[in-house]
């Protein structure tokens, strides 16, 4: 994947971030309210962003680290992505696949643990 898309993608995920935040704050605030789940709605929220910010730090490596950049991704979707469903549409089973994204972020830090992302090197 070239730097450019890995931005492109880390930027999208990062506005979504900021529009879900907002959408659940005014438009699902009485949805989140009667289903008592505004707190999963907000930790899918803190969970999504933060990595998309991350996504955003690894995209612009060279070259890209794309274990953790995947890893982060996966996460997103399947983390943050089963906590929105599971918030507006009271589902609870959902619960069950939200660890599987957390083990993807959990991933993601291990293979920054085992191999650092150093700075790229300045332009010649």
């Amino acid at each position: 994947m070239s730097n450019t898309t890995a931005l492109r993608i880390a930027a999208i995920l990062g506005g979504l971030a900021v529009a879900l935040g907002a959408f659940g704050a005014h438009s699902l605030k009485a949805v989140l309210a009667d289903h008592q789940t505004t707190a999963i709605w907000e930790k899918a929220v803190l969970y999504h962003f933060l990595h998309a910010v991350m996504l955003f730090v690894l995209a612009g490596r060279v070259p890209v680290r794309s274990g953790p950049w995947w890893c982060f991704f996966c996460g997103i979707l399947i983390f943050s992505g089963s906590l929105y469903l599971m918030a507006v549409t009271n589902v609870r089973w959902l619960g069950a696949i939200t660890p599987i994204g957390g083990v993807s972020f959990i991933a993601g830090w291990v293979c920054l643990a085992i191999s650092p992302a150093l700075p790229s090197p300045a332009p010649k």
